[in-house]
């Protein structure tokens, strides 16, 4: 599928060339916490405040690293403002289930049934995955793709490793 190939090569770029929430905020109030990835040299920087409602009021992001790494932590901070710090841990655990290896998704044409979309669902520009909830992943669902280059995993799920370093500062469990 071609074209709905182009459209995630597009996302992710756009992610990556003008990433969302990128900065810093003062700590504290925010916690920061600091990913790195020694096999590639990928950094993510997060900083999340959250309000006393457990909301997260503010999110930020920094750090270096290649077009996946980056543009995953900008997707990520756009998923996560304005959730509850509960959300996001069900976000995170959903994204890491699209980020799992299934033996069925490496290589292969690219097709639906080779990319493991059908036991998916799908709903407007929600993406899905029955096991989570129905958690919404939306611009997200443009990294599925990684799981082709098992390599390239450990940049999409920095971002997502490092907030969860993060909420578990703010709030154990």
């Amino acid at each position: 599928m071609p074209g709905l190939e182009d459209l995630y090569r597009e996302i992710i770029l756009d992610h990556y060339r003008s990433p969302r929430n990128r900065g810093e905020l003062e700590t504290p109030p925010a916690v920061r916490a600091d990913g790195f990835n020694p096999l590639c040299g990928d950094e993510i920087i997060v900083y999340i405040d959250v309000a006393d409602d457990g909301t997260i009021s503010d999110v930020a992001i920094g750090g270096q690293g290649c077009s996946i790494s980056q543009s995953s932590a900008s997707m990520m901070s756009a998923a996560i403002k304005g959730k509850s710090v509960a959300d996001a841990r069900h976000l995170i655990s959903a994204f890491k289930g699209l980020m799992s290896i299934h033996e069925s998704d490496i290589g292969g044409d690219g097709s639906e049934s080779e990319m493991g979309i059908d036991d998916r669902s799908f709903e407007g520009d929600a993406f899905s995955i029955d096991n989570t909830d129905d958690v919404s992943l939306g611009d997200l669902e443009a990294l599925k793709g990684v799981v082709k280059f098992p390599v390239r995993i450990k940049c999409a799920t920095l971002s997502w490793n490092t907030l969860a370093q993060a909420l578990d500062e703010v709030q154990p469990g």
